[in-house]
């Protein structure tokens, strides 16, 4: 029995779907691909602001009971003897967070002393010119430049080890022609949080890493979902274009992608305005993260398979099988 081509169909008319997103394909690239290096350039010059929990040194979440403002308290520290003290709001009203240096010291033994002395210093301080209650004294952690950096050296680490996990059990779970969309839009979702929160000097700590971790694997899912939406649809439009079939793919999928995105958000939304400090912080996270991952399984991952449709052999996607006469 002779084999011949399936021919496709003319399918500019399109009642199966109502947006056409390969159509914005060529320019939602241009604008990928330009963000994503303005982020790479962003990272490379401003770098990262870590928290004591990578960069070492000494938090103390302190809440005033009468109004402060946050220059006030930090000239209030300098003039006390405090190098360049770090204050910024945080939580709920008049409460903040005083991050201070390492104290220089030749051995552990004084650089600890002088710790202590600065942190009675600073107790003092707070105590006279601000009048901060024994209880507004809510918690002081100090970490030390060796244990910060082994931290970062960790968390770095457990990152990249996912990120490896992720991108083989990627290769395993998909053939090439889906595998580097997905690899691409993970990588592309990192970048993008990464620049944000170095182009706005939010802190990096222990619990972002988690955050972002956890963002990955929110986004891996979006685009499993939508990568196998792409392989069932298919075989059922074998006479249409690979473009056809994503489309039609895509919109069967997006009130799902809006209902579960939405969801989420409104959960993070909720723990952002109300929860305040860390949760805060990991909520402002999730919300970007979110943002991002939704937009690369529809933009980043879905157009590379017809990037890899050119490079594939005639048979290796099933709108283009053969089919016996």
């Amino acid at each position: 029995m002779a084999k011949t081509t399936n021919t496709k169909s003319n399918d500019t008319s399109h009642p199966d779907y109502k947006i056409d997103f390969v159509k914005l394909a060529p320019a939602s690239a241009i604008f990928t691909i330009v963000i994503t290096l303005a982020a790479l350039v962003c990272i490379a010059i401003k770098g990262f602001n870590y928290g004591i929990d990578f960069s070492g040194g000494t938090e103390m979440q302190v809440q005033f009971s009468k109004p402060v403002q946050a220059e006030e308290l930090r000239q209030g520290l300098r003039d006390a003897g405090i190098h360049d003290p770090s204050v910024q709001s945080f939580g709920g009203e008049n409460e903040f967070l005083v991050r201070l240096g390492t104290p220089e010291g030749a051995t552990d033994d004084i650089r600890n002393q002088k710790l202590t002395e600065m942190l009675a210093n600073v107790k003092q301080v707070l105590a006279a010119k601000f009048s901060l209650p024994p209880e507004g004294l809510k918690r002081v952690d100090t970490v030390g430049p060796q244990v910060g950096a082994e931290l970062k050296k960790n968390g770095l680490l457990a990152a990249f080890y996912s990120f490896i996990v992720l991108m083989i059990y990627i290769s395993v779970r998909f053939d090439y022609v889906y595998a580097p969309g997905a690899i691409a839009c993970l990588i592309h979702d990192c970048i993008m949080i990464l620049g944000l929160f170095s182009l706005l000097g939010r802190e990096v700590n222990v619990q972002i890493i988690a955050a972002i971790l956890t963002l990955i694997g929110y986004s891996l899912n979006d685009t499993i979902v939508t990568f196998d939406r792409i392989r069932e649809t298919a075989p059922i439009f074998r006479d249409k274009s690979l473009a056809y079939i994503i489309n039609k793919a895509i919109n069967d999928m997006l009130g799902r992608t809006f209902l579960t995105a939405g969801a989420t958000l409104l959960a993070c939304f909720g723990l952002y305005f109300f929860a305040g400090g860390v949760i805060a912080d990991i909520s402002f996270t999730l919300i970007v993260g979110i943002l991002i991952g939704t937009y690369s399984s529809i933009y980043v991952a879905a157009p590379l398979i017809m990037v890899m449709e050119k490079f594939a052999p005639s048979g290796a996607l099933p709108h283009t099988e053969m089919k016996t006469a």
